[in-house]
């Protein structure tokens, strides 16, 4: 079962880098519907990798739901804590987002495009209070 799981997400992630998003999608959610108990890193990073997906297709409250349970799944992993960032950041919920890449930096400070967001979302928080709204 392990070895048909793995070549499962790895089947699934192929898609994804293709950019075969429909195909990608199936896949990482039949991933995620048997995910193996104990396969906590591979189940946050199949979350993640639909969330992409979702992203991609601009559906960013699914996105934001599959970034989060990546999140609750392996607290560590700091690549859902950027991506939800991102969304957050884009839907102009600038606190969000600056809570969310601040963690990422707590969990890898060298995560260079976390930094870069971060200090983007300031800015723009600055001049959408500068604007009034």
């Amino acid at each position: 079962m392990a070895g048909e799981a793995a070549a499962l997400l790895a089947a699934a992630r192929a898609e994804l880098r293709a950019r075969r998003l429909s195909a990608a999608e199936e896949l990482l959610s039949r991933f995620i519907a048997r995910s193996p108990p104990g396969a906590r890193s591979d189940l946050a990073t199949a979350l993640n990798d639909r969330g992409q997906v979702r992203y991609l297709r601009v559906e960013f409250a699914a996105a934001v739901q599959d970034f989060t349970a990546a999140i609750e799944c392996q607290p560590g992993f700091e690549v859902p804590y950027y991506n939800r960032g991102l969304v957050r950041y884009r839907l102009g919920d600038f606190d969000e987002a600056m809570k969310d890449f601040r963690k990422v930096l707590e969990l890898n400070p060298q995560f260079e495009d976390a930094a870069l967001s971060l200090k983007q979302a300031i800015l723009d928080k600055e001049e959408k209070q500068k604007r009034g709204y």
